[in-house]
């Protein structure tokens, strides 16, 4: 499958196949290909949990008013993000630089987030939502569905997964075998509404 057929195909499954288990090798090829995706400053801001356990996950799904797809996919990501992954040893980003790279951004990485949390947190959800969206392509192209979710309790999940302080959960994606498609596009905004050449 092509790219262009896995952004059509893409769809947010609800319904997924309870007894259909992804391997080791595919779920480390998808967080493989997820860790590919873009970061500013490459800090790689993302932490990506997999909930595993059963009775986890009946609990993340309480907490997400009881979504069935939380515990009927294949696989439940919570995107999580970093926000001081920017100060913890900013020169391992940039180790395969020339040095003359590494000279410029290790020092710029400090002046542009240093005491602006707001910057940091933005930062996060636009990696986070990068990196979802690689995911789910991902995903097309091995052949499963996948939801992205952001219907849940951000703080019980934040507890239940025991994130440090200075991470924030920033959304979901669910990966699985479909029992049912997804049903027909709600509908589309033409081009010519959200497609805006230099001006308003």
């Amino acid at each position: 499958m092509n790219v262009t057929e896995a952004i059509i195909q893409r769809r947010a499954v609800k319904a997924y196949d309870p007894n259909h288990k992804m391997t080791d090798e595919e779920i480390a090829k998808l967080m493989s290909l997820a860790m590919l995706s873009p970061t500013a400053f490459n800090i790689q801001n993302w932490r990506f949990v997999l909930v595993t356990d059963p009775a986890l996950r009946q609990k993340v799904r309480k907490a997400s008013w009881d979504q069935a797809q939380v515990t009927d996919a294949s696989l439940l990501i919570v995107l999580t993000a970093d926000l001081k992954a920017w100060e913890k040893e900013p020169q391992r980003y940039w180790k395969n630089a020339p040095q003359a790279a590494q000279d410029v951004l290790i020092p710029m990485i400090g002046q542009y987030y240093n005491g602006r949390e707001q910057v940091q947190r933005d930062e996060a959800m636009r990696s986070c939502g990068m990196a979802a969206q690689t995911m789910m392509l991902a995903a097309k192209e091995m052949d499963y569905d996948t939801c992205p979710m952001d219907g849940f309790d951000f703080d019980a999940v934040a507890k239940l997964l025991n994130l440090p302080e200075d991470h924030i959960p920033t959304m979901f994606v669910v990966v699985g075998k479909a029992l049912q498609e997804a049903p027909p596009r709600g509908g589309q905004l033409n081009m010519d509404e959200v497609v805006i050449y230099n001006k308003f």
